[in-house]
């Protein structure tokens, strides 16, 4: 009852307070709800105003215009980025149009007749962009590729490789059936021109040659221009051909894991303890603490400075905590290639690359990568062409003194050469020398061995890989040539100790010396006077 009574005294004060409640809620909405200007309040029209319907109307029209320029400025923007578009898709097409892509001509077989149409297009279009028809702008005198020239028997050429020859007859296969392959096609041309076939025409033959020039730029083909006898004595007819070449083709894509790839470099020594020591500095700092992957055989033959070898070869091991050598004592005479050939044979573990090498090489960890990468069991070995130092007394003569090794071991004409006739420094797997049936043990004292296994590697069906590499270099030294050797083992080593002196440029400044220092004190002389 008294619970019911409090109820009834308490219910006119809710509804109050509800009341209240309801009121400011109604006036905080009229507060947000009211409209408002740019910069100031609107007041609140009142409801039957004229002007309500306006001022609404008004704000929507501002509204519109606002929205109809920004999509006018879109629409714009839009137009802007498609002609952009079509004009980068035009140069796209043009680009594709002059360069067509290789492996759409040469490897596209679901349609091979759309295949062989591309490839046609694009032997024309190389002919187009050689040198054939008319000049093309060169920035300097060194950007000119030269033409060669020849006739029936020889090849008058700048590049002379390995021969030294400036004329010669072709010995390299490919050259000697490409020109041959040439003349043949120029001489079927002339014995079949374009026109009347019923009319008679002179029979030409090979012998009508009179000569040739061709060079052959490296992106574009071989151009030949040849020359045969006329009608007459100042008649002549003049073929042009050009052999185009094709798209480059993608022929291998492989991951190669050299991680676990040894390699055995077999030094033979006799004496030249200084010179050890020396390579001994290249070998720690390239092999040891750079590469990591290798093995060193020291064969020795004699017993003459023997232990200062060995004691050289051991403070490095402990220097350096590097055990993977072995030394191999011999006494006998001295033979380069038995000594790598016993080298080879000692090896007891798995198939292993070998680097036959010399104590006077310096060689650079991305040489010995270079040994991994292009060698193979069964399929490759490797014949590095080394940059051979000049004599650094003469090189540096001029200078206050002479700049330290790593300094001198700069690849230019003024330093050294590629030696391109040794073949003394090579990398092959020990499966593939074993197989080869080694060194020839029959030659003694220096040269000849290199070259005879050389030849033995080109008569088989290994690839040879011949190339100058940047990161092997053969030190200079003074060579004597010793009285026991052949006559023609001798040859071969004066041969080697010209070359290996000075550049041609450096000779001539010390054989003309005396008369250089007399033109310069005649100057001295003159200038005095005056």
């Amino acid at each position: 009852m008294m619970l019911r009574r409090g109820f009834i005294l308490f219910l006119p004060r809710l509804v109050g307070l509800l009341l209240v409640a309801c009121c400011s809620v109604s006036i905080v909405y009229m507060l947000a709800c009211t409209p408002k200007g740019d910069n100031q309040q609107f007041a609140l029209p009142r409801v039957h105003s004229p002007t309500v319907k306006e001022g609404y109307e008004a704000i929507l029209q501002e509204r519109e215009e606002q929205h109809r320029n920004y999509i006018i400025s879109l629409k714009k923007q839009i137009a802007q980025l498609k002609a952009e578009l079509q004009g980068r898709s035009e140069q796209l097409k043009n680009v594709q149009d002059q360069y067509p892509d290789p492996l759409d001509i040469r490897l596209d077989h679901s349609n091979p007749e759309k295949a062989q149409a591309n490839l046609l297009a694009f032997l024309r279009s190389q002919i187009d962009k050689a040198e054939v028809h008319s000049g093309v702008k060169l920035s300097t005198e060194y950007a000119a590729v030269p033409f060669e020239s020849f006739t029936l028997q020889k090849v008058y050429q700048l590049e002379t490789g390995l021969t030294r020859h400036p004329e010669e007859k072709p010995v390299r296969k490919d050259k000697r059936d490409e020109l041959i392959e040439v003349i043949e096609l120029a001489v079927g041309s002339l014995n079949n021109p374009e026109g009347d076939i019923n009319a008679k025409h002179r029979v030409y033959t090979a012998s009508d040659f009179v000569e040739g020039i061709y060079r052959t730029e490296k992106d574009k083909g071989t151009l030949y221009e040849l020359t045969f006898k006329g009608d007459t004595k100042h008649q002549f007819k003049k073929i042009v051909l050009f052999r185009p070449f094709g798209p480059v083709m993608k022929v291998k894509n492989e991951n190669v894991n050299m991680a676990d790839t040894l390699i055995n470099v077999i030094v033979p020594l006799a004496k030249r303890a200084s010179k050890f020591r020396q390579f001994m500095q290249n070998f720690r700092e390239m092999g040891i603490q750079q590469d990591g992957r290798i093995h060193l055989t020291v064969v020795y033959f004699g017993k003459e400075q023997m232990n200062e070898v060995k004691s050289i070869l051991e403070n490095t091991s402990r220097s350096a905590n590097f055990r993977n050598f072995t030394f191999i004592q011999l006494n006998e005479e001295f033979s380069r290639g038995k000594g790598l050939d016993v080298g080879a044979r000692f090896w007891k573990g798995n198939n292993v690359v070998l680097f036959f090498c010399d104590v006077d090489i310096y060689f650079t960890a991305e040489f010995l990568n270079s040994c991994r990468l292009n060698t193979q069991p069964g399929k490759k070995v490797f014949y590095p062409v080394l940059f051979s130092q000049y004599n650094p007394s003469i090189i540096y003569g001029h200078h206050d003194s002479i700049p330290s090794l790593e300094q001198q071991l700069i690849i230019k004409k003024e330093t050294g050469f590629w030696r391109d006739f040794g073949f003394g420094m090579t990398c092959q797997y020990r499966s593939d020398f074993i197989n080869i049936g080694g060194f020839d043990l029959d030659i003694k004292g220096w040269g000849g061995e290199d070259v005879h296994l050389y030849r033995k590697y080109l008569h088989s069906n290994l690839i040879v890989i011949r190339t100058p590499v940047r990161g092997l270099f053969h030190l200079w030294h003074e060579k004597q040539c010793l009285d026991e050797l052949t006559p023609e083992q001798y040859k071969m080593c004066m041969q080697s100790k010209a070359m290996n002196e000075a550049s041609h440029g450096q000779l001539g400044m010390l054989v003309f010396k005396q008369e250089i220092e007399t033109h310069l004190h005649r100057q001295k002389l003159s200038s005095k006077k005056t």
